[in-house]
């Protein structure tokens, strides 16, 4: 959608025109989903973000200021709706097995196992793919909306605030100790698969 685009659409939104609002929920549904579900873990409470977004976003059109794009702004309607939700369900805990800190402050895992170069269908296969959508719900709720914008859809720091309302360095940090525990968590996993074995002639 250009921006000619998004401002007449924005204008026909304003305008209470029901085949604009149509026309929003076209373009963002699908995106909108795939974010609540990366989000939520299932996808019950996905579609329930879906609706309260779209619905919110209907809402509040005349508060749009058109300051982003709308898709960033429905993002970030999207974001909040989960994060509440998550903070719901999982009050966020703090962990006994946090990372250490280093003498310059950095953060690093008790554990590493270097799983960057294992073999590529080893990496693809539906059990390693489901032991990664596991770690990510594992993450609280600020960590997990902070990996999801910015590693997974693929949003820049500065557009990962905006819809977070968060400054640049939280985020930053956030995402660093999202990776963090990401690998930690990983690693454990991948140190016991049966990864040699298998990639052996007999």
């Amino acid at each position: 959608m250009s921006e000619i685009d998004n401002a007449e659409l924005v204008t026909r939104l304003k305008a209470g025109d029901q085949s604009a609002f149509a026309l929003l929920v076209e373009e963002n549904a699908s995106r909108i989903y795939g974010l609540a579900l990366r989000m939520m873990g299932n996808e019950a409470d996905a579609e329930d973000v879906l609706q309260e977004t779209f619905l919110s976003a209907f809402k509040a059109i005349d508060q749009f200021e058109a300051r982003s794009s709308l898709s960033t702004w429905l993002y970030r309607i999207a974001s909040n709706a989960a994060l509440m939700r998550l903070r719901r369900k999982e009050p966020e805990q703090v962990s006994v097995e946090e990372p250490l800190e280093t003498d310059d402050g950095d953060l690093m895992p008790r554990q590493f196992f270097d799983f960057c170069c294992l073999p590529e269908d080893y990496l693809l296969r539906g059990e390693a793919r489901e032991e990664m959508a596991r770690a990510i719900e594992e993450l609280s709720p600020t960590l997990r909306s902070v990996f999801v914008l910015r590693d997974i859809e693929g949003f820049s720091t500065e557009e990962t605030a905006e819809m977070l309302d968060l400054s640049i360095s939280a985020v930053k940090s956030r995402l660093m100790r999202a990776r963090l525990k990401l690998r930690e968590r990983l690693s454990t996993y991948f140190s016991q698969g049966p990864v040699i074995a298998e990639t052996r002639s007999p």
